[in-house]
């Protein structure tokens, strides 16, 4: 017979094997990270570690912003996540399997979106004899949502003379 570790909870009137404890401590970090990656693929645009709480504690409750942190690290280490750096603001998160694009921050909301497209002869633009390697492009300005809203113009007033 093999010797069976117990963890003894007083209060609790508990009396748990260490391998039923290790056993709860992965699935809910399957559970923790599962979600993390849930919101990433569900989400088009990059997101702050904040954001990504927001969202995967819907589906798990008791997700905290370390494990938010120590997930999007070892999802990063592992070549599924891209951090989103943008001068000024904190790093956001996205997947990485979705291939070179550039970015759209919304100086009004914060929120950054992907652009689709990239420009035509980019690296012509270095000076010559540079060997462009990378390139960022971050676009700032007002998005949609927060712009100025279109109305209908005004009727002009009719004029009164006496």
């Amino acid at each position: 017979m093999g010797l069976a570790l117990y963890t003894i909870f007083p209060r609790r009137g508990l009396i748990l094997s260490n391998r039923w404890r290790l056993m709860a401590a992965v699935d809910r970090n399957t559970r923790q990270k599962r979600a993390i990656e849930s919101v990433l693929r569900n989400h088009a645009n990059p997101l702050s570690p904040g954001e990504i709480l927001d969202f995967a504690l819907k589906e798990v409750p008791s997700l905290g912003i370390a494990t938010v942190y120590r997930s999007l690290k070892s999802l990063a280490k592992d070549g599924q996540v891209v951090s989103v750096e943008i001068p000024g603001e904190p790093p956001r998160y996205e997947r990485a399997d979705k291939g070179h694009h550039h970015h759209f921050l919304c100086r009004t909301c914060g929120e950054v979106f992907d652009l689709k497209t990239c420009l035509d002869g980019i690296k012509k633009m270095a000076p010559p004899k540079f060997l462009v390697e990378d390139h960022e492009i971050i676009l700032y300005g007002t998005c949609a949502t927060c712009g100025p809203k279109k109305t209908k113009p005004a009727r002009p007033r009719a004029s009164h003379s006496h």
